[in-house]
This record gives structure tokens, sequence and C-alpha cells, in this order.
């Protein structure tokens, strides 16, 4: 092997392990907002006006030294440069891997891994097209599809969760993004380098499950006890 090999090995190495160290540091900056959000949606089974109460609450934070509506503004510019960053990092990784498979395979081995990395690419579609409509729903275009008021948050989410198509989406949608980060958090782990030991790495595939099923039952909760009847106007 050549010399010029050797350093185009080593450069493109270099620039994938730069690609896996945004990933995981774009899919802790995710993993911190969700929680919080995760949060705030819980604060519907506290009623009406602890729930808009915490809406208004963040529209306002900060006044006067930010403008109003300053931190949403703050946190939606940070989520979009993390979101831009992941999914760049994440097809672009995808693309190399697929050139790098210059051998057809004789049969094909549905190995875990290899069905972990696809549900990872598959799942992480679902979940990007779900932020779309989550943002018209709620956010940028407010949409009841039961053609109520959207100026009310809180009534906003019992309309949309009262619908029982709706929450299916939303359910399969957490539960995608419980798989997501089962394995994004292991593989952010790795990328960083604290799954050395056979012990670090028990402990942090019990961490990666822990929370990818907290954060996944947790946004679950609301749309089904809306849908149970248990919040409602």
């Amino acid at each position: 092997m050549s010399t010029t090999s050797l350093v185009k090995g080593a450069r493109a190495s270099r620039s994938t392990i730069a690609l896996k160290l945004l990933m995981a540091i774009s899919g802790l900056i995710f993993i911190g907002f969700v929680l919080v959000h995760m949060y705030g949606n819980l604060k519907a089974f506290a009623g009406h006006d602890a729930f808009n109460e915490y809406a208004h609450h963040l529209r306002t934070f900060g006044e006067p030294m930010l403008p109003h509506e300053g931190l949403l503004w703050i946190i939606r510019v940070v989520l979009l440069g993390a979101l831009i960053v992941h999914v760049y990092a994440a097809v672009t990784l995808w693309r190399r891997a697929k050139r790098a498979r210059t051998t057809p395979y004789v049969m094909k081995k549905h190995t875990g891994a290899t069905f972990a990395s696809r549900l990872m690419r598959w799942g992480g579609v679902t979940l990007l097209l779900f932020i779309i409509w989550h943002l018209l729903n709620f956010t940028i275009g407010k949409v009841n599809v039961q053609g109520g008021p959207t100026n009310d948050p809180f009534n906003l989410l019992v309309d949309t969760f009262d619908t029982w198509w709706l929450t299916l989406i939303y359910l399969v949608a957490m539960a995608m993004l419980g798989a997501h980060l089962h394995h994004g958090i292991w593989s952010a782990v790795q990328t960083l380098g604290y799954a050395g030991t056979a012990q670090a790495r028990a402990f942090w595939k019990k961490v990666a499950f822990s929370v990818a099923l907290v954060i996944s039952v947790g946004f679950s909760l609301v749309p089904i006890f809306v849908l149970a009847g248990v919040i409602s106007k």
C-alpha cells in the first residue's frame, strides 16, 4: 500500500471519528431538550391553569433582559443547528458505509447490528417527519384537527390527543424515539470512549435502556390519559 493511500485512509478515519463525535454531541443536546420537554408535558396532569402557566412562563422567561419568547428562540436555534449537524453526520456516515461495501454479499446476514442500524436509519427518518408535524400541530401552524381554537395550549393538547389516530401516531413515534435513544446513547458512549471495560459497558447499557424507557414512557403518558378521559378540559 502506498504512502498516499495510507494518508488518505488516516484522513478518512479521522473524519469518520469526527462525524461520530458530532452525532454524539448533537444527540446529547437533544436528550437534554426532550427531558425538559417531557417535564413540561407532564404538567398537563396538574390541570389547565398549571400547564398554561408553564407555557406562558417559557415565553416570558428572562424578561426584560431577553425579549418576549427570547429563550424559546435561543432553544430553537440551538436545536435546529444540532438537527442539521446530526442529520448531515448520519447521512454522510451512511453513504461512506454504503460505498465501503464494494463486494456484494452472496447471502445477506440479518445480524442484530444490521437490524439496529436499519432501525436507527428509518427510525430517524420517521422521527424527522414526526418533528415537522409536531411543530405544525403545536408551534408553527397550531393545527387543531377538531376545528377548535388554538390559542389555549392545554385545550389544544387535549383536542389533539382526544383524536385516537393522532394519539396512535404519537405513540408509534415515541416507540421509535425510545429505540433511537437506546441505540444512540450506547453508540455515543462508545464513540466518546466510556465503554472500555466490561463493567463500563454493562453500566452504560443499563443507562441507555433506562433513559430511553423513561423518555418514551414519560411522553406517552399524557396522550394515553387524554384519550382515556383522565386529562380533560
